[in-house]
């Protein structure tokens, strides 16, 4: 199953009523959407035909979110799903989580894209290393995530080409990854080649994309949400048990 095919299913089951997109393109995932959607890119160009209210913001992703108030477009509303595909370096992609946290709800679904490179020169920093396609070092942040946010859902998928994770329960680690932000950047700024963890190169613990998207967790998650303020972090932490396990 490709990326796409996944972030398909879950705007089917989650039903989401904001989608925020970090790194447009040519519009091919911002496509599958049909909730107010905010799209960001410094340099898009849109090719498909685009089925929802939205907003496109020509600019990086750290300018756009020192914004006043980045997010006005949907009405005070939270992101319930977000799709993060942006520049393709530790850094960047680790403050658009942060970022992304500050705008989430106990229910927000998360989906980072390039997490499981296929080989080295797919994972460098310098895109001229690798042919074909170019995953960068994002995959780093997953550690980052796990070692400073313990109470993160963190859910490695075998999605083609370059893999991707599904990152439940950001809202309540945003203080604790903006924190850890300076501390763990000299980590991701190392040189190529990068030292990729053979668990990322063999997708060891990655799950099958089919079989995660026929969970009903999303239709639980997409339930519990209506409870809006009053959602209960603990609410989505019982339902990840129930689906997921551990």
């Amino acid at each position: 199953m490709r990326r796409h095919d996944l972030l398909a299913g879950l705007h089917q089951r989650l039903r989401p009523r904001t989608y925020l997109e970090l790194g447009v393109s040519t519009g091919s995932s911002m496509s599958l959407s049909r909730a107010r959607s905010i799209g960001v890119d410094p340099a898009f160009t849109v090719k498909r035909e685009v089925r929802c209210d939205l907003q496109l913001v020509r600019s990086t992703s750290d300018e756009f979110f020192a914004r006043p108030d980045p997010l006005a477009h949907f009405e005070g509303v939270p992101v319930d799903l977000a799709f993060v595909d942006g520049m393709h370096l530790a850094e960047y992609a680790l403050r658009d989580v942060v970022n992304v946290a500050r705008h989430a709800h106990p229910a927000t679904v998360v989906v980072l894209d390039d997490m499981l490179p296929r080989n080295h020169d797919e994972a460098s920093r310098d895109r001229r290393r690798g042919h074909g396609a170019w995953a960068g070092d994002v995959f780093k942040v997953l550690d980052v995530l796990r070692s400073t946010a313990p109470d993160l859902t963190v859910i490695e998928v075998d999605t083609a080409p370059t893999g991707v994770a599904v990152v439940l329960g950001l809202a309540a680690a945003h203080e604790a990854l903006l924190a850890a932000y300076d501390d763990v950047l000299p980590a991701l700024l190392g040189p190529d080649p990068q030292q990729v963890p053979a668990r990322v190169l063999e997708r060891s613990d990655a799950r099958d994309p089919a079989g995660l998207l026929e969970s009903g967790l999303w239709g639980e998650l997409a339930a519990l949400r209506e409870a809006g303020p009053g959602l209960e972090p603990g609410a989505v932490r019982d339902a990840l048990r129930r689906h997921l396990g551990g």
